[in-house]
């Protein structure tokens, strides 16, 4: 039988309608390659083999009665820890929810369900999602397949990895100022930031309100598309929930035709601070579109400069406000200070919040309250808003004048674990060219450049379109993953020479 982890996840629901192979079988073999490798990747903070295989067996049930079926139905799925799960654990890779087992579910992961989409597990993230990296887990890093001394992005870094390894053939990332994009570039797989708005945010443990959007990891733009597909969709459980009907995503990545379309070259998000190999397979992608007949021109978005600085103030605020729910009353982990015979409700809080938050976590909490804080707020928060506004303003400029932008993903490959730890700036510049769709709300793509000549691991090329466009998305990603594709003679991820190892390395030990 053909290794069914190899298989894409459209190749792997054809062959569940056509019978070839049932949602258990499917479900069991990703299962098993999750305890062949997650010990050397640790992409997965908690597995859910009986409820996946009950899925499974569920979705095999339903396929029997032959009615209609979903289009992934039987599909196995991994799902990032900062979302709720009914019965599964849920942590958000802190120690201030180990162990808490939501009582509900998030919207998208009852759409999952609906669909009949075993959910194999929760994936490892960088604490609260405050991370380029996933080495802010209280869990411990994940580690990209490509290159296991290498970090596989953040926060989503679990998500990557897993889909990346083929312990998963899809995974649901989120994405507050790149988390599902960056990690798609440094570990050649592709991620799609939706609209703001477009996947709802119920049950979803809130990092940035206005700023956090859920969205699809996988190997193909196909596959993203189908899984996007699933999870999106008006929810009146979000007050922030786009109420319009969305095209499908996936008749959009099957169209072939992008002749005519106008394509900008973001001229702030390239060049200087870029490594020459990542900025050397952009050029040669941006080449290839033109080749499949897109106009290509130059565009100037200067405010996208000033993004990183406004991001870093938004996000701190509105952080310290979400995050001051975890008070020890109410659920998560609790601590009483040490040599206090009665406490009171604030030392109970303190030492708590002490012991459960990581350093990360605290200096955004830190930073974000001095911003809001009486007789700053409208010096920092407010002209960081004034920011965002220019931002937005950028956008709507360059989309008059072109279709969809497109940029490098992130300046650099995937640096070496620890490498950056000690440098918070260092690990925010990571996200210089993903923050500026957040700020504005609008969709955004990662999908694999190729290798930088420099250290042969995955960069990675970034799709940005209008608000509610996300098909756009889809349609240029997958005219654009054809044409590479043809040229590397097949997929990227063929060509990753640290996945036969993993197994090694977890035999090992490591």
């Amino acid at each position: 039988m053909t290794d069914l982890t190899r298989l894409s996840a459209a190749a792997l629901a054809q062959a569940l309608r056509t019978g070839d192979v049932t949602s258990v079988e499917a479900t069991r073999a990703h299962l098993d390659r999750i305890a062949e490798v997650d010990a050397a990747v640790h992409a997965f903070l908690h597995v859910d083999a009986e409820g996946a295989l009950a899925s499974a067996a569920a979705a095999d049930a339903r396929r029997a009665e032959g009615v209609p079926e979903p289009a992934l139905l039987g599909v196995p799925v991994a799902v990032k820890d900062i979302v709720a799960t009914k019965g599964v654990p849920t942590t958000c890779g802190s120690r201030i929810l180990e162990g808490w087992i939501p009582p509900y579910d998030a919207t998208l992961v009852k759409r999952l369900r609906e669909a009949g989409m075993p959910i194999l597990g929760k994936t490892n993230m960088d604490e609260f999602a405050m991370g380029s990296s996933t080495e802010h887990s209280a869990f411990g890093p994940t580690r990209n397949p490509w290159d296991l001394d290498r970090i596989p992005g953040g926060s989503g870094g679990g998500s990557s990895a897993a889909v990346t390894a083929y312990e998963a053939p899809l995974a649901v990332g989120t994405d507050t100022g790149g988390s599902i994009r960056q990690p798609g570039a440094v570990t050649g797989t592709v991620g799609v930031k939706p609209t703001y708005g477009g996947v709802s945010r119920y049950g979803i443990v809130a990092l940035a309100s206005s700023l956090d959007q859920a969205g699809p990891v996988a190997r193909s733009v196909l596959d993203a598309a189908l899984l996007h597909d699933v999870i999106a969709g008006h929810d009146p459980m979000d007050s922030t929930s786009i109420d319009k009907p969305w095209p499908s995503m996936a008749e959009a990545a099957r169209r072939s035709d992008i002749t005519g379309l106008r394509i900008g070259v973001v001229r702030e998000l390239g060049g200087e601070g870029y490594q020459t190999g990542v900025q050397a397979r952009f050029d040669d992608a941006v080449a290839l579109l033109v080749k499949s007949g897109a106009e290509v021109v130059e565009v100037s978005c200067p405010h996208f400069e000033l993004a990183l600085a406004a991001y870093y103030l938004i996000l701190p605020s509105e952080a310290s406000s979400n995050l001051a729910r975890f008070d020890a009353m109410r659920f998560g982990l609790r601590v009483s200070p040490e040599n206090v015979a009665a406490p009171s409700a604030e030392q109970v809080m303190e030492a708590t919040r002490a012991a459960g938050f990581g350093d990360e976590v605290k200096r955004r909490i830190i930073l974000g309250t001095y911003a809001l804080s009486s007789g700053y707020y409208e010096a920092y928060y407010g002209q960081a808003q004034k920011v965002r506004t220019l931002v937005t303003q950028n956008f709507q400029a360059a989309f008059d004048q072109v279709d969809v932008l497109v940029s490098p993903t992130a300046p650099t490959t995937a640096f070496r674990i620890g490498e950056k730890l000690d440098d918070p700036l260092a690990m925010y510049l990571n996200d210089i060219a993903t923050i500026p769709a957040n700020l504005a709300g609008v969709p955004g793509m990662s999908l694999p450049s190729g290798l930088a000549d420099e250290d042969g691991l995955p960069a990675g090329i970034q799709i940005l379109a209008p608000a509610l466009e996300d098909a756009r998305l889809y349609t240029v990603g997958a005219v654009l993953e054809a044409s590479l594709e043809e040229q590397w003679g097949g997929p990227l991820l063929d060509q990753a020479p640290a996945l036969a190892a993993a197994a090694a390395s977890s035999a090992d030990g490591r």
